[in-house]
């Protein structure tokens, strides 16, 4: 299984590591931390001399209850950043983190390789016919609702089959656009409670028929800080054993905000095989 970022084509026969960049001020773990080109350059440096094969950029918070923002804000945040990794970085591979067709075309354009899209194609309707005409790889997530209002009280029938639907018919539509390199991402967190984040992880091998790369995002969320009583800085250990858990049932990226400790757990996990 592969995909094909700007002629870099990745393959999954091993998972592959997407390193956290966020460069808003309010995200859950690490907000505010990456708000000068110094610290964003040196961020970026450690976690692809660590291992990231990708790494994910974001100017809008997703985290639950976040501020909305407008587009025009989101593109002042992230347009400077795609264009200094792209300098000082020539072979970065570049993962934009938006659900806005504008930003994903804008940053494509200037040197970024894939779009990582939250809402799954279903908060802007024009997204899909954009990567489509991009051809750039699309990590198709599902939330329920938006991250103003997803952990409302979060409800399924059965979490996991729901979710399989809802990639069946999205990756349908994007096929009917021609478009090829779908990743698909659970989306935990993103409207499901802490019951329906373990059910999905449990489960997460049954989304292989769906025939996509799956990435799975678990770094430092609530399903892991909260059951354990601990706040999210200190749930790198619980991080690792999700995560570990994640590549077993079939993950093929690990998004993290670790990348050396998600190196390691994959390479240990390869020597079962």
């Amino acid at each position: 299984m592969t995909i094909n970022c700007k002629g870099n084509l990745i393959d999954f026969s091993s998972p592959k590591v997407m390193g956290i960049l966020n460069i808003t001020p309010d995200s859950f773990y690490d907000g505010g931390l990456y708000q000068n080109e110094k610290e964003i350059l040196l961020q970026t440096e450690k976690m692809l001399s660590e291992g990231a094969t990708f790494i994910d950029v974001g100017a809008y918070s997703s985290r639950p209850g976040a501020q909305h923002i407008s587009e025009n804000e989101e593109l002042e945040r992230i347009t400077p950043v795609v264009e200094l990794l792209v300098k000082q970085f020539p072979e970065i591979i570049i993962s934009i983190d938006t659900f806005r067709s504008s930003v994903a075309k804008e940053t494509i354009e200037i040197g970024a390789s894939l779009i990582n899209d939250i809402s799954g194609g279903t908060l802007d309707k024009k997204m899909f016919e954009v990567v489509a005409s991009l051809e750039v790889p699309y990590i198709l997530m599902h939330m329920k609702g938006t991250p103003q209002n997803m952990q409302e009280k979060p409800s399924y029938k059965n979490v996991t089959t729901e979710l399989i639907s809802f990639f069946a018919e999205q990756i349908f539509k994007l096929q009917q656009l021609q478009h090829k390199d779908i990743i698909i991402d659970v989306g935990f967190g993103f409207g499901k409670d802490v019951e329906h984040n373990y059910q999905l992880l449990k489960d997460l091998a049954l989304f292989k028929n769906l025939e996509a790369p799956i990435l799975a995002g678990i770094s430092r969320k609530s399903m892991l800080y909260k059951p354990l009583n601990i706040l999210a800085n200190n749930a790198l250990n619980a991080t690792t054993a999700a995560n570990t858990i994640a590549i077993l049932n079939g993950a093929n990226i690990l998004r993290v905000h670790d990348v050396k400790e998600a190196v390691e757990a994959i390479k240990i996990v390869e020597l079962l095989n």
